[in-house]
């Protein structure tokens, strides 16, 4: 059965796809291959659509942990027979370490179970369903191996000492975990046609090099500002949800996890937006993953490749596609019944103008690192600062992707602004002199327009649409990128109202009528607090959000202000930035007392290095 609540899984990841593992040992979302792919077992989103369990058969209560620095997951049953551990993995090409680490991986999930102490009678099953549930495959014996074959999928189970019985498309078997012994299990995964067949290697050793690997990487990125403990957990499950040949970040790696019980709004994350792009890069700068940094824009600017079209692209897939066109799984019934369950999402069609300056802020962040530019690196800023001046007078989409209707969203205005402002910064390395004027007074003229469209005096409020007084918590963004000091007057009282209308017991909900909390949203929070000179109050506020983690560590995208349960995808990278820049900027403000109370934005700021 479904797990009750989205917190329940653990994350594990190999740099190309992403499994999910219950607190009661299942695995219940795996997409070998690419985080995009069809899933092998999907029970996530309905009983039906595959997983595979590993448990004791009587009563238990569970403990679990990542091992120290990696995504390695280690979950202790304790039972009235004893004490069992089961390790779980998606492992590493044998010898990666550092920045090689999930570059070929193997594409293999390795389990090892170990008696602790006691007798624990244990029960595993097998049941893979391929395509998201549609396809049941064939389960074929081979010495110690099961194979199971339909479709373009093919699986290999390897079971160290346990003999499992196919029946009908699933195994089983059961087994006595006795104090000092280990039974191990490793499913690899390859296409039916023109692949080897899957690897099946030694889950010990394998567990043990991926272990040694993640550390490696771990070990790289020294970061060491303000709550370091909860930045490095962030920051390696950023890491996790990096397709590592493009080295892309995904959203999530999951699709249709709702915002709202039983409502309809079920997107699939599991792609690349330019509109996370700086806050991603920020959030990698400031824990030290200079290397990510530079993959990422190289990323960039291979998916946007030469920008003539518009609206601009403002999402891809992980190797750079960008035809994204989304379609309903009709034979899933949903995470706890919330339907639609979707593949491929929508918004790829939409114009959000607020790519501009999520793409020139991100180059303005690096620009120690591409100057000289390369020229595509160059024209690809010279046409998006260019567009910035043609489109921001343009309604669009919003960052909140909202369908079927465009508005003049304020943070999309602020965003072009910010493209704006960059490439003023670049001055004659990106243009002449008549291309500098051209983009100052177009500046000059989106900030006026946001000063006196974008503020309600009813509500002594920045809104979200101008012309409007309903409020948004993407106003917050403002002082974080520089448009307006934290300590201005306005944006004070901007930060004042959000919070009194919009939070609850601390977490802000992105507008009035908003199902549950957006994380990031009161991360930003943090961040305008401790640069408008509220220290105390924003590093209560950071403390008791990043409480509000799962056991592991691991934020969703939403979280319900009444009962605390996560909603949305998860893991959400959006989370996981929002928690590294906050404690980035909280880090700025401690250290440099000039910041207090005048608002500075952390992209004027150099982040240290170790």
């Amino acid at each position: 059965m479904q797990s009750g609540q989205i917190s329940d899984y653990g994350f594990l990841a190999d740099g190309r796809s992403a499994a999910l593992v219950d607190r009661t040992g299942s695995v219940n979302w795996w997409c070998p291959g690419r985080f995009d792919a069809p899933s092998v077992f999907g029970r996530l989103l309905d009983d039906g659509a595959g997983h595979w369990s590993i448990r004791p058969e009587g009563d238990y209560s569970v403990e679990r942990c990542y091992l120290k620095d990696t995504l390695v997951l280690r979950t202790v049953f304790r039972t009235a027979d004893g004490e069992v551990a089961l390790t779980d993995a998606l492992a590493f090409e044998p010898g990666s370490r550092g920045h090689d680490i999930g570059l070929h991986s193997p594409q293999v999930l390795v389990r090892s179970v170990q008696g602790l102490s006691g007798a624990v009678p244990m029960r595993t099953h097998y049941r893979p369903r391929f395509e998201y549930g549609r396809t049941i495959a064939y389960l074929v014996e081979r010495d110690d191996r099961l194979d199971a074959i339909a479709g373009a999928a093919r699986l290999t189970l390897r079971c160290g000492g346990v003999r499992m019985t196919p029946t009908d498309g699933e195994a089983t078997a059961t087994f006595v975990a006795r104090a000092g012994t280990t039974y191990n299990f490793a499913l690899g995964y390859a296409p039916t046609y023109d692949a080897p067949p899957p690897e099946v290697p030694e889950a010990d050793q394998t567990i043990a090099d991926t272990v040694a690997g993640w550390r490696s990487w771990t070990g790289e990125h020294q970061y060491d500002g303000l709550y370091a403990e909860q930045v490095r957990r962030s920051a390696l499950v950023v890491q996790g949800m990096t397709y590592r040949p493009s080295g892309a970040v995904v959203a999530s790696v999951t699709t249709s996890l709702p915002e709202k019980l039983g409502g309809d709004r079920n997107y699939d994350y599991r792609y690349v937006w330019v509109r996370d792009f700086s806050h991603t890069l920020r959030a990698l700068w400031r824990s030290a993953c200079y290397d990510e940094v530079e993959r990422q824009f190289a990323w960039l600017g291979r998916a946007m490749g030469r920008v003539e079209e518009k609206p601009v692209p403002i999402m891809y897939g992980v190797l750079g596609e960008r035809d994204l066109t989304e379609h309903e799984l009709d034979q899933l019934g949903g995470y706890r019944d919330s339907v639609p369950v979707m593949i491929g999402n929508d918004a790829w069609r939409q114009r959000q103008n607020d790519v501009f300056g999520e793409t020139m802020d991100a180059a303005w962040l690096m620009r120690d690192r591409l100057e000289p530019f390369h020229p595509d690196v160059y024209h690809l800023l010279r046409v998006l600062a260019d567009q910035a001046v043609q489109d921001w007078k343009l309604p669009d989409a919003g960052m909140w992707e909202e369908r079927g209707v465009e508005h003049h969203h304020v943070s999309s205005k602020v965003q072009c602004w910010v493209a704006l402002d960059r490439a003023v910064r670049f001055g004659d390395l990106l243009g002449e002199p008549q291309d500098v004027a051209r983009w100052a007074a177009a500046r000059d003229e989106v900030r006026a327009t946001v000063l006196e469209r974008g503020w309600s005096e009813r509500l002594q409020s920045y809104t979200g649409i101008f012309g409007s007084d309903e409020l948004d918590a993407s106003v917050l963004v403002m002082p974080l990128v520089g448009f307006l000091r934290a300590d201005d007057p306005r944006m004070r009282s901007t930060m004042r109202v959000v919070e009194q209308r919009l939070s609850h017991d601390g977490l802000l909900r992105r507008w009035d009528g908003d199902p549950a909390a957006f994380v990031i949203c009161s991360f930003w929070l943090v961040g305008c607090l401790a640069l408008a000179g509220e220290r105390r109050r924003a590093h209560d506020l950071f403390r008791a959000l990043a409480a509000r983690v799962n056991d592991l560590g691991l934020f969703a995208e939403q979280i319900d202000p009444l009962t605390g349960e996560q909603l949305g995808n998860f893991p959400q990278a959006f989370s996981h930035i929002g928690l590294i820049n906050a404690a980035g900027v909280l880090t700025d403000v401690e250290r440099d007392p000039t910041l207090r109370g005048r608002g500075m934005a952390p992209s004027h700021f150099t982040p240290t290095r170790s």
